[in-house]
């Protein structure tokens, strides 16, 4: 199913989840390996994030320097398809602007089509660390709102070129909020004006960055309905494993922590693991209860905490 019909058909708690692909290299048993372990609690949908290519500099013995591209992880496609193709789990295919023409955004979007993949997340996202050459009749989106058009396009039939025996598509569209605002938008009331745009260019619903205070998404959704916006949001929230994150987390992500938080893992550090569960696990009672249509889990590669936290509401 598409998110919009699990959110639509829901009668008890719906939990998703966002899994990162393992760096190049390692084996893709360690994706089946999370996804085994989530399994028993019946997740609405996984979503699989992408990263775009990098580039690095290698200095031979000759003391020339070579210039590689590369992708640090396999591809976002290729998982998704053993997801949902060998658990029956619905996947949400993260899919980026930048790095990417619409002609490589439209290949990958046939692709998953022919797999059987109808939901897409789509984002601007950083972008590669190179210079990407796109020529001039090789178009790239450069706003997620692009990437909403593009995607709504296909749903409606038109391709960048005819494509014999291509008719319309039937992609469900999410796109990202952040309660705390973007770290580019000067403001949260202009970051919200942005986010109605890639809503107008016709996305189906939105998931939001990570947080750890409810009352930040409780005042983003209120602002969102004062500005126009009807489609679901479904708050993101990542389960604290070790006080370094309470450094690396606001550096990557650009949140901020509630006080209480910060003053009790710093008082017990050896105890955060108990500390961010249960931290977790009162967010996800006042999401719940505040009438959130679903919560997301940002998660690596630890899922038995968030295991042990959701079957609490699913008793």
């Amino acid at each position: 199913m598409k998110v919009t019909e699990h959110l639509e058909k829901a009668k008890n708690p719906l939990f998703s989840f966002e899994i990162v692909p393992p760096p190049r290299g390692r084996s893709v048993q360690e994706i089946i390996d999370i996804v085994e372990a989530l399994n028993p609690i019946n997740p609405s949908w996984i979503d699989v994030t992408a990263h775009s290519s990098s580039a690095y500099y290698n200095e031979k013995e000759d003391g020339t320097i070579e210039r590689k591209i590369f992708k640090k992880r396999p591809g976002t496609i290729g998982i998704c398809g053993i997801i949902q193709n060998r658990f029956r789990i619905d996947t949400v295919v993260h899919l980026l602007c930048l790095g990417f023409s619409k002609e490589e955004t439209e290949d990958a979007l046939l692709e998953l089509n022919f797999l059987g993949i109808h939901n897409i997340l789509a984002l601007r996202g950083d972008g590669p660390n190179y210079k990407k050459e796109i020529s001039k009749d090789r178009k790239m989106n450069f706003f997620a709102s692009d990437l909403v058009e593009q995607i709504k396009a296909l749903n409606n039939g038109v391709f960048l070129e005819p494509l014999d025996g291509c008719s319309k598509f039937d992609f469900c569209v999410g796109v990202a909020g952040y309660p705390e605002k973007h770290f580019e938008a000067p403001n949260l009331k202009l970051d919200i004006l942005n986010l109605k745009k890639k809503v107008d260019a016709g996305a189906d619903y939105v998931v939001t960055q990570m947080f750890f205070d409810n009352k930040h998404y409780f005042e983003f959704v209120k602002a969102a309905r004062e500005a126009g916006i009807t489609i679901p949001i479904i708050p993101g929230i990542k389960v604290l494993k070790n006080a370094t994150q309470l450094t690396s987390i606001p550096k990557n992500f650009y949140i901020d922590f509630p006080d209480e938080l910060v003053e009790s893992i710093t008082k017990d550090p050896k105890n955060v693991n108990a500390i961010g569960k249960e931290w977790a696990t009162n967010q996800v009672r006042g999401l719940l209860e505040g009438g959130a249509p679903c919560v997301h889990f940002y998660i690596m590669n630890d899922t038995s905490t968030i295991v042990d936290i959701v079957k609490t509401f699913q008793k």
